[in-house]
């Protein structure tokens, strides 16, 4: 097989496992439009309206917690397999849910989908990617959760503007699409859910996943489907003799040799979430209003949002395995923290109403997409060997949920108590001490094999 086709071979699988990040952004943002009509249905308290919001997040901790299990097991092909049928399940689930707790139950499902997917998909890239590329490749993952975040938005604008059917034969389309256009929207998801499960059946299993289990053979048969045939007896040759040089088993994860790429892993993951950008995107309609950009239209807010992370992942891709990770964390949090410094001062001293402020949150939105966003989960997949790799990044991606929860949390309590200028200083704050974390602790990974990485943060005892 030509070298060129070859190249176009992994690139079609990472881009195919890739997917699964559109499905983590459509389910996460789909719900926007739905919150309203649901609480209206069903007649929710602010309790119940609250529980339907967060039920995802339940779903989405619990995916984590099995993706390990189920990635070591099974495989990481079975894994990404069960969360895309998962998140199947939840759109047709939640479509056509008859009652608010047959609703939170089916989002649930929808985030262990998601659960699934941020650990197993990314690793997945990861062990599969030529080193050159590795983080180009992972960083589509990122780019995938953009676009699907703003193909939710565009999706539920889609449903919303649909006319009711005249036909007795469109009236069970009609009762979906518009008397009930927020099933619509669930609906909607089942689309790229079964586009992911077709993908999945053109990919082959981690070669690395199969030198772990002993099956060399049939891991040497994939690779030299993508790689030459001596390059692709170096891998398996490297894969090997880094495990027997260790001798040390999945179950250790937490010896003392891992501590430093753990704390790490998790230090990235939870400051990622504590720089504020959930909230921001959250609270982002209200500030364009104040800003007088978009008027009443907040699809309009979410496009420009969406479009802009969109963009600036596009820069961090092409960017990644040329610059480095290191680089682009350290310009991309310096940015944020100018943003988020400026962005308090703004609320503080209630200017709230020029274009200063919509700048300040675009350039946050443009300096996190650009560093905190792709290249978090770049370096999360790349510093733990592949023995304890599974485990370790599903303890990362688990600390990035919990970190998400915190925010979700705390944020409302926070802009009460403090005031909008004291939470952004808090977020600048935070994205502070990532910044001097990635000064001090982080090693350039570019351009390396997993096992030199392995050779970097994990020294030969």
């Amino acid at each position: 097989m030509p070298y060129d086709s070859k190249k176009n071979r992994i690139f079609f699988i990472c881009l195919s496992v890739a997917f699964g990040g559109l499905l983590f952004g459509f389910d996460t943002a789909v719900i926007s439009g739905t919150i309203e009509p649901v609480k209206h249905q069903f007649n929710m308290n602010a309790a119940a309206e609250g529980w339907f919001v967060s039920s995802g997040l339940v779903g989405c901790i619990a995916g984590v917690i099995i993706a390990g299990m189920l990635s070591d097991w099974l495989g990481r092909r079975p894994a990404l397999r069960f969360a895309a049928f998962a998140f199947l399940l939840s759109g047709i689930g939640c479509g056509l849910a008859e009652s608010a707790g047959l609703l939170v139950a089916f989002r649930i499902v929808g985030g262990i989908g998601v659960g699934i997917a941020s650990v197993t998909a990314p690793m997945y890239t990861t062990e599969f990617s030529p080193a050159a590329t590795r983080g180009k490749m992972v960083a589509f993952y990122q780019l995938a959760i953009t676009i699907g975040i703003l193909l939710a938005y565009f999706s539920n604008a889609l449903v919303a503007s649909m006319a009711p059917g005249g036909t007795e034969a469109a009236s069970y389309f009609s009762w979906l699409f518009t008397t009930e256009n927020w099933r619509g929207m669930f609906v909607m998801m089942s689309i790229p859910s079964l586009v992911f499960l077709g993908l999945l059946l053109l990919i082959p299993e981690s070669p690395r996943w199969l030198i772990q289990k002993g099956q060399t053979s049939k891991a040497m048969s994939i690779l030299t489907k993508v790689l030459t045939e001596q390059n692709a007896n170096e891998e398996i040759k490297a894969v090997t003799n880094a495990r027997v040089a260790k001798g040390i088993t999945a179950s250790s994860m937490f010896a003392k040799q891992y501590r430093i790429p753990l704390l790490i892993g998790i230090t990235l993951a939870v400051f990622q979430q504590f720089s504020g950008i959930n909230a921001i995107i959250y609270y982002g309609p209200e500030i364009f209003k104040k800003a007088g950009l978009a008027g009443e239209d907040a699809l309009q807010v979410q496009v420009i949002i969406g479009v802009v992370n969109v963009l600036f992942t596009v820069i961090a891709i092409l960017k990644s395995d040329k610059i480095g990770r290191k680089p682009l964390l350290i310009a991309g949090l310096s940015g944020m923290i100018v943003s988020l410094l400026v962005t308090g001062a703004c609320f503080y001293f209630n200017y709230t109403s020029g274009l200063l402020l919509l700048v300040m949150i675009l350039l946050f939105i443009a300096c996190f997409a650009l560093s905190a966003g792709p290249i978090t989960w770049i370096l999360i997949n790349e510093i733990f060997p592949n023995e304890i790799r599974v485990k370790a990044v599903a303890v990362c991606t688990l600390a990035l949920w919990l970190a998400v929860w915190v925010v979700g949390q705390f944020f409302p309590w926070l802009l009460h108590q403090i005031g909008a200028a004291g939470v952004f200083w808090i977020f600048a704050a935070c994205s502070l001490i990532n910044l001097i974390f990635c000064l001090r602790v982080l090693i350039e990974t570019k351009g390396k094999t997993l096992e030199e990485i392995e050779q970097i943060y994990i020294p030969a005892h």
